[in-house]
């Protein structure tokens, strides 16, 4: 396959390795000293599932890749828009976008400007970060993309396209990395919105590891009342489950034995960063007051949140 990792940060240049480690055709965009490690030392990854490197074309100019089968969207959502407008160059009509970001707008920003046959909405679960320019280090997580071909929420789902069984393929045949395909994506990206809406909250909030939410009672209830406050939201929107996230989250964390985990919305807060809050709360809350559902937990993180967003955007 050929394929472009956009935003080749932790998540995106993982994948994008794994992938060329078994012989596919990866370019990563990516910029600043990242970038300039990655074009004169190339890529290495220090994970938990074995350590590789890799010597990979990488650029910062969108159009200069040329077509190809897959974009691995990775970039940071409040990115999503001006992103989208360099996709252009690298699609076929047959080609695919397939956004494994944060929140659960973003896939309707690529289908405005790409076109929704050729986006796929996706969600991954993994601990992986630059840990300096050129080297990405993944600590653990199951390594796993899901994801679908996306439609509006009213249409009914396309059926599995060949290109959605050869990225199934290549990801089953690479080390370090799985896929699956869900049978409904807008569920499946509700189910992870709530869940990191409670972890980025909590951590971001508290400014602690997610073993102190879990070991504070109080705390625990509220990271508790995030996520169901987000599938009330998500049910507003049309959203079915087959399954009770709310549960499903708890009992994995309950088990969780990553306690110094906290999380990039933390991460970006403390250095100083720009923060994908309004992709997050910011998001909820507005599909809250769209649909009249009451979501006080989810407001107040966005509140506490919001002057220090606004301040590292300045």
């Amino acid at each position: 396959m050929e394929i472009a990792v956009y935003g080749a940060g932790g998540v995106g240049a993982y994948y994008g390795g794994r992938l060329a480690e078994q012989g596919h055709d990866v370019t990563l965009i990516a910029r600043g000293e990242h970038l300039d490690a990655l074009r004169s030392d190339g890529l290495t990854v220090e994970s938990v599932a074995g350590d590789f490197a890799v010597d990979l074309p990488a650029t910062d100019d969108p159009t200069a890749v040329g077509e190809v089968d897959l974009v691995l969207f990775c970039v940071k959502s409040f990115d999503t828009a001006d992103a989208a407008a360099a996709l252009d160059a690298m699609l076929r009509p047959d080609s695919a976008v397939l956004s494994l970001q944060n929140g659960v707008d973003n896939e309707d920003v690529l289908a405005d400007v790409v076109g929704t046959e050729r986006v796929w909405g996706g969600v991954t679960y993994i601990f992986s970060t630059i840990k300096e320019p050129g080297v990405v280090e993944h600590t653990g997580g199951p390594a796993e993309i899901v994801f679908a071909e996306y439609h509006d929420i009213d249409d009914p789902a396309p059926e599995r396209s060949a290109l959605a069984d050869a990225l199934l393929g290549a990801c089953e045949a690479a080390t370090g990395m799985s896929a699956d395909y869900t049978e409904d994506v807008h569920a499946t990206l509700w189910d992870k919105f709530a869940l990191i809406c409670a972890q980025a909250g909590l951590t971001a909030t508290t400014r602690h590891p997610f073993g102190d939410i879990r070991a504070t009672e109080e705390t625990w209830a509220l990271y508790r009342r995030v996520m169901e406050e987000v599938v009330a939201i998500a049910h507003a929107e049309g959203v079915r489950f087959g399954w009770d996230p709310v549960t499903k989250w708890l009992d994995a964390m309950e088990s969780m034995d990553n306690e110094e985990n906290y999380s990039s919305l933390h991460y970006d807060l403390t250095h100083g960063k720009r923060m994908e809050l309004d992709a997050l709360h910011g998001s909820a809350v507005r599909h809250a007051r769209e649909h009249g559902v009451d979501a006080p937990a989810v407001e107040t993180i966005d509140a506490i949140l919001r002057p220090q967003a606004d301040a590292n955007e300045s």
